[in-house]
């Protein structure tokens, strides 16, 4: 057996607490007769804003292919690797992903009739239960799905961004139908437009049933104009607050929006007066009823917009995206998530012009980011929000060991108040660290990684089975003295040197402040 093996069995078994540190004191030295050079610092800082985190895979792709053709590769989204088989295999286990949505809101739909005709009783209470489970239901493997991608996806800076965008083009589970269309919203909505022109995700949100949904706009027609999606459009997705934008511009945009919503999933045919019906366009659920829009003219930010259907939403939509003030808000957003709280305005500005003169691509953008020397600068700076902290813990722990559960991940985002899809107002998550480094935050902190790192978590025990597999993990790895040990601070050392286990030290590690600022 190897020494360094030897050593953690013998901290692992050992009672005495002096014993104990005295140990784990000694196995910085054993690792290093693997003959392992370490990473530089420049290196584990920019991999730890690269993806949630570190794990053995990901060093190894950094070092195979270097910093310059990982990036390359990453915002190609050409990144060699896959979701590992089990993984692959549970999420496509949910129903809530191999169903079609249309499919899903169709019995939905057919169900809440057989519910209404119900007489009032028991009978009655128990289906709107069931229902209601059975929504739940959707919405948590929705969540389960994309939170195992975010541990398990090969290409981990495309993974931060998927994260991004939900939250930036935020929405919220519990209202209406959305539960039921979440992993179409995440999947084929937000995924696959992670890395492409920031206009075709914003159209592709536009379009989205769970946005309609959330923002109201399936109730805006002409003659009962509602403006809410209008104005988080401007405000929360394109332009920001204070970008010139005025109520009527809003006015403007929600006429323009008017007829955009979602065809009907009951199969009846629709009918359409003869002169609209060549104006009717359908895009999977998305479908723009041209007798519920409002064709009078319209000037939206200081252009004229004609009326004539659905070509003044695409008109509208390449105003906003062709706003300095766009350029310069998810310029700014990009970089507080993935810099600094109070990113550089130097950086911000390159990027805003990265994305004018690339037409809003976002891997140009990216690239501006990540090739820049601010972003190593700053390493040290950026709090992890608890997704970060959550996904990043489970990623070093367990190292690519498929989980069989991903039920406690939800649990815990749900215990420090940052649900996937739960932010009731529309204008996502906070970015900065303040809001997430309360002194009740960092106690729930410690007992989450106290369960993750005593294995005392669920993870391996498939949804559903009495059985209890063991998932303890080893931090004392080769990825942790090449990576991270060398960099942790002299409190950080101190406190894992108190340590009376590896289970205990495991704990104080993930807990630490060292892994919990990038």
């Amino acid at each position: 057996m190897h020494p360094l093996s030897v050593a953690i069995s013998l901290v692992t078994t050992a009672r005495r607490p002096r014993v104990v540190a005295a140990l784990f004191l000694l196995l910085p030295l054993l690792a290093s007769a693997r003959g392992t050079a370490s990473l530089g610092s420049d290196d584990v800082a920019w991999l730890r804003r690269d993806g949630f985190g570190l794990d053995t895979a990901g060093v190894s792709l950094y070092r195979n292919l270097g910093r310059e053709h990982l990036l390359d590769a990453q915002l190609a989204d050409h990144v060699d690797g896959q979701l590992p088989p089990a993984i692959a295999t549970l999420i496509g286990s949910f129903e809530a992903i191999r169903t079609p949505t249309a499919q899903q809101l169709a019995m939905l739909q057919a169900e809440q009739q057989r519910i209404k005709a119900l007489p009032d009783g028991p009978d009655k209470v128990a289906a709107n239960k069931a229902l209601q489970q059975q929504g739940n239901q959707r919405g948590q493997q929705a969540q389960q799905a994309e939170l195992l991608q975010a541990v398990y996806g090969p290409n981990q800076l495309k993974e931060q961004l998927v994260w991004f965008w939900l939250n930036h083009f935020s929405v919220y589970a519990s209202k209406g139908r959305i539960r039921w269309e979440l992993a179409d919203y995440a999947q084929n909505t937000i995924r696959p437009h992670a890395l492409g022109k920031f206009k075709d995700l914003l159209m592709a949100t536009l379009e989205s049933p769970a946005m309609l949904e959330f923002l109201d706009n399936t109730q805006n027609a002409k003659g009962h104009v509602n403006e809410n999606y209008a104005r988080e459009l401007m405000e929360l997705h394109t332009l920001g607050v204070n970008s010139g934008y005025t109520q009527q511009d809003v006015q403007q945009l929600a006429l323009v929006l008017t007829g955009a919503g979602i065809a009907p999933v009951d199969g009846k045919p629709q009918h359409f007066n003869p002169k609209f019906a060549p104006l009717v366009v359908r895009s999977g659920l998305f479908e723009f009823n041209p007798q519920r829009h409002d064709f009078s003219d319209k000037t939206f930010l200081g252009h004229a917009i004609h009326g004539s259907g659905f070509g003044e939403v695409n008109q509208a939509i390449d105003i906003l995206v062709h706003q300095p003030a766009c350029a310069q808000f998810i310029s700014q957003q990009l970089a507080e998530y993935f810099v600094a709280d109070q990113p550089p305005k130097k950086l911000v500005d390159k990027m805003a012009r990265a994305f004018q003169r690339s037409d809003g691509d976002i891997a140009k953008v990216m690239r501006t980011m990540f090739e820049s020397r601010e972003l190593v600068a700053n390493a040290g700076s950026k709090f992890n929000d608890p997704a970060q902290f959550v996904v990043s813990s489970v990623r070093l722990a367990y190292d690519g060991k498929p989980l069989a559960n991903a039920l406690p991940l939800i649990y815990w985002l749900n215990q420090l108040d940052e649900p996937l899809f739960g932010r009731i107002t529309p204008d996502g998550w906070p970015l900065d660290g303040a809001s997430w480094s309360s002194s009740g935050q960092m106690e729930k902190r410690f007992d989450i990684a106290n369960a993750i790192g005593t294995g005392n978590n669920q993870l391996f025990t498939p949804v559903g089975s009495s059985a209890r597999e063991a998932g303890f993990p080893m931090l004392t790895t080769r990825l942790y003295y090449d990576a991270i040990e060398p960099r942790l601070s002299a409190a950080t050392r101190a406190a894992l040197a108190k340590a009376d286990s590896q289970r205990e030290w495991n704990t104080f590690l993930l807990s630490s402040p060292d892994l919990n600022y990038r």
